[in-house]
């Protein structure tokens, strides 16, 4: 019975993980122009860019390891 549920489970946590992934990359997105615009932009919006950066690369090096494609929406 335990082992019928990973399917669904793994399924489940695949979509949180791809909804986590699309919305760090809106931020890191944010931040980027963020910076851009930015004539000097202070060391907390660099460190803020460097923190959104290192989360959305890590959950993409997460999904590469589960195997999961997005497709378009």
């Amino acid at each position: 019975m335990l082992f019928r549920r990973k399917g669904w489970l793994r399924s489940q946590y695949d979509q949180q993980l791809i909804q986590n992934l699309l919305l760090m990359k809106k931020e890191w997105n944010r931040q980027k122009q963020l910076v851009d615009k930015s004539v000097e932009p202070s060391p907390q919006v660099l460190y803020e860019l460097k923190v959104a950066e290192a989360k959305y690369f890590f959950l993409l090096k997460e999904a590469k390891v589960r195997k999961i494609k997005i497709g378009k929406m």
